[in-house]
Protein backbone atom coordinates (compact mmCIF):
# COMPACT_ATOMS: atom_id res chain seq x y z
CA UNK A 1 0.00 0.00 0.00
CA UNK A 2 1.06 3.40 -1.21
CA UNK A 3 2.08 5.93 2.01
CA UNK A 4 1.41 9.08 1.77
CA UNK A 5 2.40 12.29 4.50
CA UNK A 6 -0.16 14.67 6.15
CA UNK A 7 0.89 17.89 8.24
CA UNK A 8 -0.87 19.42 10.86
CA UNK A 9 0.10 22.87 11.14
CA UNK A 10 -2.06 23.85 14.10
CA UNK A 11 -0.20 21.30 16.62
CA UNK A 12 3.14 20.89 14.30
CA UNK A 13 2.28 16.96 13.54
CA UNK A 14 3.49 15.19 10.29
CA UNK A 15 2.32 11.57 10.18
CA UNK A 16 2.48 8.94 7.82
CA UNK A 17 -0.89 8.11 6.42
CA UNK A 18 -2.03 5.13 3.91
CA UNK A 19 -3.63 6.31 0.50
CA UNK A 20 -7.26 6.84 0.58
CA UNK A 21 -6.99 8.01 4.05
CA UNK A 22 -9.38 10.58 5.13
CA UNK A 23 -8.19 13.44 7.02
CA UNK A 24 -10.48 13.64 9.66
CA UNK A 25 -9.38 10.28 10.32
CA UNK A 26 -6.09 11.20 11.40
CA UNK A 27 -7.16 14.77 12.49
CA UNK A 28 -8.71 12.97 15.97
CA UNK A 29 -5.88 10.98 16.71
CA UNK A 30 -3.19 13.80 16.86
CA UNK A 31 -5.32 16.23 18.24
CA UNK A 32 -5.57 19.04 15.49
CA UNK A 33 -8.19 21.55 15.82
CA UNK A 34 -10.18 20.37 12.93
CA UNK A 35 -13.19 19.42 14.39
CA UNK A 36 -16.45 17.63 13.14
CA UNK A 37 -20.49 17.39 13.90
CA UNK A 38 -21.75 14.54 11.94
CA UNK A 39 -18.69 12.54 9.76
CA UNK A 40 -21.02 12.76 6.58
CA UNK A 41 -20.02 16.46 5.14
CA UNK A 42 -23.57 17.71 6.03
CA UNK A 43 -23.08 20.58 8.64
CA UNK A 44 -19.43 21.70 7.25
CA UNK A 45 -17.66 21.99 11.03
CA UNK A 46 -14.59 20.06 9.56
CA UNK A 47 -13.47 22.52 7.17
CA UNK A 48 -10.12 22.57 6.57
CA UNK A 49 -7.58 24.88 4.81
CA UNK A 50 -5.21 22.92 2.81
CA UNK A 51 -1.90 24.60 2.83
CA UNK A 52 0.24 22.68 0.50
CA UNK A 53 -0.65 19.74 -1.70
CA UNK A 54 -3.86 20.04 -2.93
CA UNK A 55 -3.14 18.16 -5.79
CA UNK A 56 -2.52 15.62 -3.56
CA UNK A 57 -6.05 15.19 -2.06
CA UNK A 58 -9.83 13.45 -4.03
CA UNK A 59 -11.82 15.38 -6.23
CA UNK A 60 -14.25 17.03 -4.02
CA UNK A 61 -17.82 15.82 -4.99
CA UNK A 62 -20.21 18.15 -6.26
CA UNK A 63 -22.27 17.68 -2.61
CA UNK A 64 -18.62 18.34 -0.88
CA UNK A 65 -18.67 21.43 -2.92
CA UNK A 66 -22.34 22.45 -2.11
CA UNK A 67 -21.45 22.27 1.75
CA UNK A 68 -18.42 24.26 1.35
CA UNK A 69 -20.22 26.94 -0.73
CA UNK A 70 -23.10 27.04 1.45
CA UNK A 71 -20.33 27.58 4.84
CA UNK A 72 -18.56 30.26 2.60
CA UNK A 73 -15.67 27.70 2.28
CA UNK A 74 -12.60 29.42 0.30
CA UNK A 75 -10.79 28.13 -2.60
CA UNK A 76 -8.69 26.14 -0.43
CA UNK A 77 -10.88 24.62 1.77
CA UNK A 78 -12.11 20.83 1.87
CA UNK A 79 -14.14 18.79 4.06
CA UNK A 80 -11.71 16.86 6.20
CA UNK A 81 -14.66 14.33 6.36
CA UNK A 82 -15.05 13.86 2.47
CA UNK A 83 -11.43 14.36 1.02
CA UNK A 84 -8.88 11.43 0.86
CA UNK A 85 -5.16 11.68 0.71
CA UNK A 86 -4.02 9.95 -2.30
CA UNK A 87 0.02 10.15 -2.26
CA UNK A 88 2.56 12.50 -1.92
CA UNK A 89 2.65 15.41 0.80
CA UNK A 90 -0.75 17.28 2.51
CA UNK A 91 -0.31 20.02 4.85
CA UNK A 92 -3.50 21.44 6.38
CA UNK A 93 -4.98 23.54 9.19
CA UNK A 94 -8.33 24.18 10.67
CA UNK A 95 -10.06 26.58 8.69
Amino acid sequence: MDKATLTFTDVSITVNVPTGTRIIEMSEKVGSGITYGCREGECGTCMTHILEGAENLSEPTAFEIRVLEENLGGKDDRLACQCRVLGGAVKVRPA
